[in-house]
């Protein structure tokens, strides 16, 4: 699967001039890792395959706390979360900090995602903000991702994407809570690879993801169960309770884990 996106600029590319910028600075190494992440769980698909629909999906809970994420063993950020219930529906809410270091400060992002009660993507809004403050929106339509961004001075960006299905994974940038519902979309009791639609909002970029079971695993949490998102680039493993909380997330090509508090 191809995931370069001729069409929108390369984090990749950006990631890689920060970490090769005379090596001084671990902490912009570290965010630099964390954009890669994000790139490379990008590949476009301007015609999707078609979804495997979930049948037994794992049903939405309330959920509220905190990711520790780490870098090559170092905390370098921290993200809280919280998923409530919105009338018939849920609300997934994230705040993530990544401390840049130096005069760069520190990196930030929020989303806020409401969903239809079967999980399916309502509306999402975020923020991300270093030396400058940058958002947008995204209403989510049978299927379709109307996507809206606004940067200071400029007029908003519009932008359509389609998909097949309208159970569509929104993954953004640095807002690992987005990655739980994943749980409740994944179809636990037929198993195997399933096949989901994913929208990064802050890069406004489409592709697939495929979700697979990796059964029960013996992690520095625990033994927890364990779900794998991949590409064909990357593989990012999730860990979760016995009630589907997620507990862990660990990205071993980048040296990038996520841990709950």
């Amino acid at each position: 699967m191809n995931l370069t996106n001729r069409n929108a600029p390369s984090l990749t590319t950006a990631a890689a001039s920060i970490s090769t910028s005379g090596g001084k600075n671990t902490r912009w190494r570290a965010l630099a890792a964390l954009l890669v992440i994000a790139a490379i769980l990008a590949p476009i698909a301007r015609n999707p395959p078609r979804v495997r629909a979930a049948d037994a999906a794992v049903p939405f809970v309330p959920d509220k706390g905190k990711f520790r994420i780490l870098q090559n063993g170092n905390e370098i950020g921290n993200e809280e979360f919280e998923l409530t219930q919105a009338g018939d529906g849920w609300l997934a809410k994230g705040d993530a900090v990544i401390h840049a270091g130096g005069a760069a400060g520190d990196m930030r992002s929020s989303g806020q995602l409401r969903m239809a009660p079967d999980g399916s993507p309502q509306h999402y809004d975020w923020t991300a903000q270093t030396d400058k403050k940058v958002s947008g929106s995204v209403d989510f339509d049978k299927g379709t991702a109307k996507t809206s961004t606004r940067v200071p001075g400029k007029n908003p960006v519009l932008q359509d994407f389609h998909f097949d299905s309208p159970r569509i994974a929104v993954l953004d940038n640095n807002l690992y809570d987005q990655y739980a519902i994943l749980a409740r979309l994944y179809d636990w009791n037929a198993k195997g690879a399933q096949m989901f639609p994913v929208i990064i909002p802050q890069d406004v970029t489409p592709g697939m993801i495929t979700v697979e079971s990796q059964g029960r695993k013996s992690t520095e949490s625990g033994e927890l169960e364990s779900l794998r998102v991949s590409t064909s680039d990357l593989e990012v493993d999730l860990y979760f309770d016995a009630k589907h909380h997620l507990m862990r997330l660990e990205v071993p090509a980048a040296k990038v884990v996520i841990v709950r508090q």
